[in-house]
């Protein structure tokens, strides 16, 4: 089992950054693959960015490439999601998710433990 915590959500103006953090608990962290996703209401909820368990692999969503960083600190148990240049479009909530496999994986359902998201708004 796997337990997540979210924070570092709030409100920001358009163009300014918020760091989301993820704080895992309850397992061996450094072998969990870690991903950040988001929702918003009454739609799918979007592949955002993952870190494998090294830190050595990245993907990001076409969405937020160049603006997002993944990053992640075993010692800690801790995985960081740095958000740059939001845009109001970026106002939905975030989700932490960790699945126990080397691999990159993208899709949502293939991720067994969630947080309870933290909410983050971008005014324009």
């Amino acid at each position: 089992q796997v337990q997540l915590v979210e924070s570092g959500g709030g409100l920001v103006q358009a163009g300014g950054s918020l760091r989301l953090s993820c704080v895992a608990s309850g397992s061996t962290f450094s072998s969990v693959l870690m991903g950040w996703f988001r929702q918003a209401p009454r739609k799918e909820r979007e592949f955002v960015a993952a870190i494998t368990w090294s830190g050595g692999s990245t993907a990001y969503s076409a969405s937020v490439k160049g603006r997002f960083t993944i990053s992640r600190d075993n010692a800690k148990n801790t995985v960081y999601l740095q958000m740059n240049s939001l845009k109001p479009e970026d106002t939905t909530v975030y989700y932490c998710a960790a699945q126990r496999t080397f691999i990159l994986i993208i899709r949502p359902g293939e991720y067994a433990y969630w947080g309870q998201g933290t909410q983050v708004t971008v005014s324009s």
